[in-house]
């Protein structure tokens, strides 16, 4: 069993293999996605095969989604969309996402990420996303916000990241908030 691909205009959002071991390294080493990330920069090949395995090991729990997320003529991880901390008792979920400064800036995304919220709201039947965004992040919070999520909670000093402290500015998104912002009851 497997996570389903998910299909946007210019995007595909599909199941992580041991192959994209190469793509996965190339995009958490790289010091401006690591910035932000929860745990520090990828040095080494095996770390990405240890995150892939990791998800997988996720996914057959039930806690974890991650998908690979390519250009529509590629094959190649470019970044990833992740459901994370599933919780389907209380009908949640926390959003992550990564993408290579190669393809900053040209509305990626917050296509791939509409594709997403719009999965959990309606096949997973969840009820709530929240993201987690270092407050320097100023990219991503944009985009949540433009995505229709709230502000709820400014958390200081909430994670150690490669030695540093960091803050959190903690985001959610109701699925009757999704439902106002498409324009349906």
């Amino acid at each position: 069993m497997k996570l389903p691909t998910l299909e946007a205009p210019r995007l595909s959002l599909r199941w992580l293999t041991p192959d994209d071991a190469p793509a996965l390294l190339d995009l958490f080493s790289h010091p401006d996605v690591a910035r932000y990330w929860s745990r520090p920069a990828m040095t080494e090949r095996a770390q990405a095969e240890a995150l892939v395995q990791s998800i997988q090991q996720h996914f057959t729990q039930g806690d974890l989604f991650q998908w690979g997320l390519t250009l529509a003529n590629a094959n190649r991880v470019i970044g990833t969309c992740t459901l994370a901390s599933i919780d389907r008792s209380n009908r949640r979920a926390e959003l992550g996402f990564a993408l290579h400064p190669d393809h900053w800036g040209q509305g990626l995304m917050k296509e791939a990420l509409q594709v997403l919220i719009d999965h959990a709201f309606s096949a997973l039947n969840m009820h709530r996303l929240e993201a987690d965004i270092d407050p320097r992040n100023t990219a991503s919070l944009r985009l949540c916000e433009r995505l229709g999520f709230t502000r709820e909670g400014y958390l200081r000093e909430r994670w150690i990241v490669a030695g540093e402290w960091c803050d959190t500015v903690l985001y959610g998104l109701l699925q009757s908030d999704r439902s106002v912002s498409h324009g349906t009851p």
